[in-house]
């Protein structure tokens, strides 16, 4: 096959849109549509699922989704693939089927399987997780797709998997073709998280051109080198500019060598150029051969937490806070939770116009292996202050129940130890094998920023907010958070200059400074000049995981905005 494939997305997460399945099918022309619903917190919470009920353990929103949309898709020959059946997809792929035959429609349904780990963690060195997944590649639903199946469901592939099989199917790439699958990796990391790549959690936000219509999502034109464009169905909201699709390559990486289970993609390799109006070309991807171990999420009961959120107004906040910190301490007695985590608040707020505006909002958290501990016993001692701590003592909801949470951590396994299986509709099982060449293991300094800096000093400078011509997006990775920084395309003649000075300024010590609870931790910087970018990966900033993170912003969603908001020295020029 040589013509483009074009391949759109319905969902970044589970809790996307429902609608947006159906958008997509009656918005315009498309050969596959993916839907992306997991991530590490959603393998966790299908992991309590399971433990409730065994047959669960997948999306069940794409259920709702199939029903109203699985015939349309059938109808206009339009290709599902989704990786919504979580820990249980041959159970998701019976209950499609179900639904399917209620409709009286006859769909080839397959589902990849393998990833599933838990019956062998033991053997693994996995001991006692509540979920353990491999992350497997596309050719799994390339054999699916290349068999007949009209919808693919999947356990942990890797997100972009739900594009390169796809692909593989249709130009039919070799699992050499590094190239290939390195532009169809880019292109189904840009189409993951759905909105995201049309405007959604983007910081330059202001610039769309009517926020009053829900952002279209988003889907990509890939031909048979690898190559794509980005663009949306016309007539959907938000915008695709070189901007939004850069927000989306620089989110949640790590180094510039991006490992996968089909391909090593290199990022700095990847050129975007604007093709007309809503429409991004990525060209130029590398690629080589993928790593010799597959990565495995692994969650893991943790205990159980809770927390109680004090409100603090007026004059003397800080002591405010020191008081009642001291008090609940004294309450918790000599056996206090095993970990008790305070947020900050400022000392003061001086004449707001607000009784809101003069308040701050004083968060305790604590964690523990025993419910007990953190239930009944922690919120009373917090009640019990009311009418003896600070003056205007309030809390901003009623005491509530200590709830499990999970401890996330990545781990990595030897390709051996994955069956990697495609199950047909007419239940025939087809083997996946693993790629005929394998890297060794990379050391992840691909792209680390060099000290000192090729640069050269600034003279005349102003003390500006550093977002005033550089857009961020952050989130997590497991304990660690990413911030990706990239000067904005607005059509300064300075832009080259803009970006050698960006890549100057954020180093390790320049990150500690911007981001002070990062002072004691590992901080890495990769430097992306294709895209004008800076990629900043924060070691351990998140703790253990967004279910078990005591931070303010749990998954750092909000990193990048704070840190555009910073005040730093900018040659004047610049600016």
């Amino acid at each position: 096959m040589t013509a483009l494939l074009r391949i759109g997305n319905c969902s970044g997460f589970y809790g996307d849109r429902l609608s947006a399945m159906r958008e997509m099918l009656e918005g315009g022309p498309l050969d596959v549509l993916t839907g992306d619903y997991l991530a590490e917190l959603t393998m966790l919470i299908l992991g309590k699922d399971t433990m409730k009920d065994p047959s669960l353990g997948y999306a069940r929103t794409f259920v709702r989704q199939a029903e109203d949309c699985l015939g349309l898709a059938l109808e206009r020959d339009v290709k599902i693939v989704s990786n919504a059946g979580g820990l249980n997809p041959a159970g998701l792929a019976e209950r499609l089927r179900e639904v399917a035959q209620g409709l009286g429609l006859d769909p080839s349904i397959a589902h990849v399987e393998g990833d599933d780990l838990r019956a062998r963690a033991g053997d693994l060195g996995l001991d006692g997780p509540l979920t353990a997944n491999a992350y497997l590649g596309g050719f799994g639903i390339a054999a699916a797709l290349d068999a007949g199946a009209d919808v693919v469901v999947t356990g942990r592939v890797t997100d972009a998997s739900l594009v390169v099989g796809p692909a593989v199917a249709h130009f039919g790439w070799r699992p050499t073709a590094y190239d290939e699958l390195a532009g169809a990796v880019v292109a189904g990391h840009i189409l993951e998280c759905g909105t995201q790549a049309t405007g959604g959690n983007f910081s330059g936000f202001a610039d769309l051109p009517d926020l009053d219509r829900p952002l279209g999502f988003p889907l990509a034109e890939i031909a048979a080198d690898g190559s794509s464009v980005v663009t949306k169905h016309p007539g959907t909201g938000g915008l695709v500019t070189l901007d939004t699709v850069t927000a989306q390559l620089v989110y949640e990486i790590q180094s510039n060598h991006y490992l996968g289970p089909d391909v090593t993609t290199h990022l700095d390799s990847i050129e975007l150029s604007d093709d007309g109006p809503d429409r991004v070309r990525v060209s130029g991807v590398r690629g080589s051969a993928p790593p010799e171990q597959l990565k495995v999420c692994v969650n893991e009961l943790g205990g159980w937490r809770n927390s109680v959120e004090l409100v603090l107004t007026g004059l003397d906040i800080g002591a405010k806070a020191a008081w009642v910190r001291t008090q609940l301490t004294r309450a918790l007695g000599d056996t206090p939770p095993a970990t008790v985590h305070w947020s900050s608040v400022p000392d003061r707020i001086l004449d707001a116009s607000t009784e809101e505006g003069a308040s701050a909002l004083l968060r305790c958290t604590v964690l523990d292996p025993s419910p007990d501990v953190v239930g009944k016993r922690f919120t009373a001692a917090a009640v019990e202050l009311a009418l003896g701590s600070y003056p205007g003592f309030t809390m901003t909801a009623p005491p509530s129940p200590p709830t499990p949470y999970g401890v996330y951590r990545p781990a990595y396994v030897d390709r051996s130890a994955v069956t990697h299986e495609v199950v047909l509709a007419d239940g025939r099982r087809v083997p996946v094998g693993d790629p005929p060449e394998l890297s060794a293991p990379d050391d992840g300094t691909a792209g680390l920023r060099p000290s000192p800096y090729p640069a050269p000093t600034d003279t005349i400078t102003r003390r500006v907010p550093l977002g005033s011509f550089v857009h961020a997006r952050s989130g997590d990775k497991g304990g660690d958070a990413n911030l990706g920084l990239w000067v904005v395309h607005d059509g300064s003649p300075a832009y080259d200059d803009r970006v050698t000075w960006l890549a100057k300024l954020i180093n390790p010590r320049k990150v500690r400074e911007l981001i002070p609870e990062a002072a004691d931790l590992d901080v890495e910087v990769h430097v992306l000049p294709n895209l004008g970018a800076v990629n900043v990966l924060i070691r351990g900033l998140l703790g253990e995981g967004v279910a078990a993170s005591t931070r303010f912003d749990p998954q750092a969603k909000g990193l990048g905005e704070w840190v555009r908001s910073r005040l730093v020295n900018i040659e004047g020029t610049l600016l």
